[in-house]
């Protein structure tokens, strides 16, 4: 079992453990108790950190955002906008499911599922970060002077929720090459 020590950095190292745990196990699976067991803390030294479970799921959805972004995100910014930064987005995006970035498979696509019907700041926080990567899709398709660029952005988000599913749960390992292939029809076409 890990154990934290009570440094500057154990919010961080709480956060990576916290991530991974909601990824296979759910952002409501996610408790102080829980993840104070999984780190070799006391309840209070989590619990005073985070102060509410609300606030550790916010919390966590907002380190899912940071990872997602250092691995998909920041990698393509040195590429033009328009057609070439959105393939790079695509590239990203489908290596960063495939290596299994998260344990527990997408994120997104686990924390969409569980609060889609939940009003509530932990299900707008969620939103707001599906939101913020279709916008990006859909303006760098724009830029790219691609036809429909909100149905571009549906379309490569949805391969990608698709090849997730594919590999975690028909364990068909060839779903990431098919996302590969779908998104360049699709950008190609």
């Amino acid at each position: 079992m890990p154990t934290v020590a009570n440094t500057p950095s154990t919010r961080d190292a709480i956060l990576v453990r916290a991530v991974d745990l909601a990824s296979t196990e759910g952002l409501e699976g996610l408790t102080i108790g829980r993840l104070a067991g999984e780190l070799g803390m006391s309840k209070s030294g989590l619990f005073a950190h985070f102060g509410s479970k609300q606030e550790l799921q916010l919390a966590t959805v907002d380190a899912a955002t940071r990872r997602f972004v250092a691995e998909v995100i920041e990698p393509a910014q040195d590429a033009p906008e328009g057609a070439a930064r959105l393939r790079r987005y695509c590239e990203g995006y489908v290596a960063h499911l495939e290596r299994g970035s998260f344990p527990g498979g997408c994120f997104w696509a686990a924390a969409a599922a569980e609060f889609d019907d939940r009003p509530g700041p932990v299900r707008d926080a969620i939103r707001g970060g599906v939101e913020a990567w279709l916008a990006e899709l859909a303006q760098q398709a724009r830029v790219a002077d691609l036809p429909d660029p909100d149905q571009v952005a549906f379309e490569l988000w949805a391969t990608g929720l698709a090849a997730n599913a594919y590999r975690r749960l028909l364990r068909d390992d060839g779903a990431f090459e098919r996302a590969r292939r779908a998104i360049a029809d699709r950008l190609d076409g």
